[in-house]
């Protein structure tokens, strides 16, 4: 089994603001990093490269952000042990505080692409249920 993970955020600005810009410039670097870690199998692009562009949501200020690791560890791994967690500590600049989760976890089979759509599924049962093997935060992993 492998690991995906959705994740939103809701920009205080649009994304193509000054306000926005030293985020967005390095959206690249930081996706190359996720892209060389150690456990990445695959992640959501556009046609940008990105996710930013990929619309899931009526607001348009959402952005959404999915991939899919070997484990919970590497996972952790890429965002807290590497430059991603430069960009965690700095994200209050950048996003509003959404108050319910914001990510969710779910096992996948080994191969499995999720689809948006069932990241946003899961992201409303963890909304609604709480931690459970459909759906779980990393405060109550579910393991395999």
């Amino acid at each position: 089994m492998q690991l995906a993970q959705l994740n939103i955020a809701q920009a205080k600005y649009p994304l193509d603001t000054l306000a926005m810009k030293d985020f967005t410039d390095n959206l690249e670097p930081i996706n190359a990093l996720a892209d060389a870690s150690e456990g990445f199998i695959w992640r959501l692009t556009g046609d940008s490269g990105d996710a930013t562009g990929i619309q899931a949501f009526s607001d348009p200020n959402i952005i959404v952000n999915m991939s899919v690791w070997s484990s919970i560890e590497t996972l952790k791994n890429f965002m807290f042990q590497t430059h991603h967690r430069d960009f965690l500590r700095r994200k209050q600049e950048w996003f509003s505080k959404i108050e319910n989760a914001n990510y969710v976890l779910w096992w996948v089979e080994e191969g499995t692409i999720p689809s948006v759509d069932d990241g946003i599924v899961r992201l409303e049962h963890l909304r609604c249920y709480g931690d459970s093997p459909y759906a779980f935060s990393f405060k109550a992993p579910f393991s395999v």
